[in-house]
């Protein structure tokens, strides 16, 4: 086992991957003063972890046209969120045509 295996080891302990999507959703949304969507990937990290989190940006009647937007973000090992970024804007009714 390598050395940054062994640090993303001890990221997972002290944070379970459960705790890390709940706080990656509410802090970001707490932040943006907006609804939480869901967390789309979360990953553990050397120096934390990483999560894609959705967000509702504008509510529209009906919900299918309210804008979502996906954002990258980085908690470091207690948590805590350090960093963040928009990288999509959307329609909630909007597929994926990957």
């Amino acid at each position: 086992m390598s050395a940054t295996d062994d640090e993303t080891q001890k990221t997972s302990k002290k944070l379970d991957i459960a705790t890390a999507i709940r706080l990656a959703s509410e802090q970001l949304s707490e932040l943006l003063r907006c609804e939480p969507g869901s967390v789309s990937k979360v990953k553990a990290t050397e120096d934390g972890w990483t999560a894609e989190v959705e967000i509702v940006e504008l509510e529209k009647v009906p919900d299918t046209m309210s804008v979502m937007a996906s954002y990258r973000v980085a908690l470091d090992t207690d948590g805590r969120l350090v960093e963040y970024e928009r990288t999509r804007r959307y329609a909630r009714g909007q597929i994926d045509r990957r």
